[in-house]
């Protein structure tokens, strides 16, 4: 081949790319953590409102019959890594802050995925997937930018967490460095403001991926912090709710709702909405009765985090966008959290036959089209 034809081919192959990179949608990935099947809206709640949620549930895809697993870590690595916890050692319980483990090296995550197809890629929140060697951490498992913390909770205004009994201490990180910036502002706002100013600042012929787990609505410092915590202006919009742990709940909840729509408000501003894959997902049942210092409802569901019963494992869940075939419908098929992962690479155009040993599966033509399986 003589040397104009290799740089003709060479010039167009980039072309394709660049053009089959604009056309992939963004995709964005909400999770809140501890949030009960009963305190949203949409499924029924009438303590809670929470209107951006109900608007994005009812005009997308609403899962009716959704699993995640008890706890956090063990769902958050199946999101990731398209696995059953039982396939990535993640299985027996939260990674705290003296344990050395974490989400395996050798596989490969969501970022590391949308990476190869010319995604941009970016994280605000919370990790929980292990920390004890930097490898470990978002930066190196294929995100381009990380704002937030790394253990599973703590306090919303001054970010200091207690990683288990005997260790403590101040958790909130840019990137690979400690952030001291953000003491005494409230999780939900910093995190959104982060996310905002990434989606305005988002070069539109790129695809983005945006990993927005919340703190919302777990508790925090356990046993002597303040598990609750919400601005004030959010707890006074129930008076009607006589339980304060319910009310201050109540104000996370709808703290977190408010922050969705400001989220999916910026994606609109800049163009970004009408191509856009929105998955919000719980990581598992809300900690009612008191469990964990907190205050989450699950009715009708039996049971609570951290068991086996629905709800512990019956995930609070909706996909919303665009580019949906058919929208405004409730999915009655059965959908699993390490579904994820291979239905978002089908939606931005890749093919999950190429991702080997997943214990997930594509589902993105039945969500699409509401087919059944």
């Amino acid at each position: 081949m003589t040397e104009p034809a290799v740089i003709h081919t060479v010039l167009f192959t980039f072309l394709v790319y660049l053009v089959e990179a604009a056309s992939r949608p963004n995709i964005v990935v909400i999770v809140a953590d501890d949030l009960g099947w009963n305190d949203v809206s949409f499924h029924g709640s009438d303590q809670i409102s929470t209107p951006h949620l109900d608007e994005l549930a009812y005009k997308g895809v609403l899962l009716k019959n959704y699993y995640v697993s008890p706890i956090c870590t063990p769902t958050r690595g199946a999101l990731m890594s398209g696995r059953h916890p039982i396939h990535t050692g993640l299985q027996s319980g939260v990674i705290v802050g003296s344990q050395p483990y974490g989400l395996p090296l050798n596989l490969t995550v969501m970022p590391q995925w949308l990476k190869q197809l010319g995604y941009r890629t970016h994280m605000v929140g919370k990790w929980h997937l292990g920390f004890f060697r930097k490898e470990y951490t978002p930066l190196y498992r294929g995100f381009e930018s990380h704002y937030g913390y790394y253990l599973g909770c703590g306090d919303y205004y001054d970010h200091s967490s207690e990683a288990t009994p005997d260790y403590f201490g101040y958790d909130f990180w840019r990137n690979d460095t400690i952030d001291y910036t953000s003491i005494g502002q409230y999780s939900t706002d910093i995190f959104t403001k982060e996310a905002v100013n990434i989606i305005n600042n988002h070069n539109p012929s790129e695809p983005l991926f945006l990993y927005l787990p919340y703190q919302a609505v777990h508790s925090g410092n356990l046993p002597d912090g303040n598990p609750l915590q919400a601005p004030q202006k959010y707890i006074k919009r129930f008076p009607h709710i006589k339980n304060t742990k319910r009310r201050t709940y109540a104000g996370m909840v709808s703290a977190l709702d408010d922050a969705v729509g400001t989220v999916v408000n910026a994606l609109k501003s800049q163009g970004l909405y009408d191509n856009s894959v929105i998955l919000f997902t719980t990581d598992n049942g809300g900690p009612a009765n008191g469990f964990d210092g907190n205050a989450a409802n699950n009715f009708p569901l039996r049971g609570v985090k951290a068991t086996l019963w629905e709800g512990g494992v019956r995930g609070t869940g909706f996909v919303h966008s665009p580019i949906l075939q058919k929208q405004g419908y409730t999915a009655e098929q059965m959908i699993h959290v390490c579904d994820w992962l291979p239905t978002l690479y089908r939606a931005a155009g890749g093919d999950p036959k190429q991702m080997k040993d997943l214990d997930g599966y594509d589902l993105w033509d039945m969500l699409s089209n509401n087919e059944k399986v």
